[in-house]
């Protein structure tokens, strides 16, 4: 393996075949001259169009399971940047796309959290609770289905793009949209025209 996803994360992953070529794309990765582009699903209506996220991200200091971001200036945690593009806005959920500088341990999750926006149904930074919308009964079934339909982070590496090891060919991959987001995705589609969002 070249580099890892989270678990349950879903997309795509190089794995390299001999040690020259792991060596030849983990430089790659390590100088960030890949390109990994992710979809996410995001609580709440992310108010700019595009941003960059620049948060240090280490371990968290209260729960070592779970990372935490640190400012710039912080001895903890490493530099990570995150750069996001709105999608698609359903009012209370919106459809992301990042764009990663650096490849640091769950960094969209705790970075999207740390501009009030966790991922919808992460259940280590708290996107597995309503956290925007009413507390009407049918408004709660809906999103708790929701959960049910897609019970993890909504989380996709959807493109990869890097220098081929051998021949140094820019290669560039791209993968569906898993079935579980993409029904969500649907299913806020119908709910947001229903309710003439």
């Amino acid at each position: 393996l070249v580099h890892r996803l989270d678990k349950l994360t879903t997309g795509i992953m190089v794995i390299a075949k001999t040690e020259d070529a792991l060596t030849h794309l983990a430089k790659q990765f390590f100088d960030r001259t890949s390109e990994r582009r992710y979809y996410a699903i995001v609580w709440g209506n992310v108010e700019e169009d595009a941003g960059t996220i620049s948060a240090k991200v280490g371990r968290s200091l209260k729960n070592r399971k779970v990372m935490d971001v640190f400012e710039e200036d912080s001895e903890y945690g490493k530099h990570a940047v995150t750069h996001y593009e709105v999608l698609k806005r359903y009012g209370y959920i919106t459809l992301i796309k990042c764009k990663l500088e650096t490849g640091r341990t769950h960094q969209i999750r705790i970075h999207m959290k740390s501009i009030g926006h966790p991922l919808f149904g992460d259940p280590e930074y708290g996107g597995n609770k309503i956290l925007k919308g009413t507390s009407f009964t049918k408004y709660k079934q809906f999103v708790e289905n929701c959960f049910k339909v897609l019970p993890r982070q909504a989380l996709h590496a959807k493109t990869l793009g890097f220098t081929h090891p051998k021949t140094g060919e820019w290669m560039d991959f791209d993968s569906e949209l898993p079935e579980d987001m993409v029904e969500v995705i649907n299913k806020w589609d119908r709910y947001t025209v229903g309710s003439n969002q």
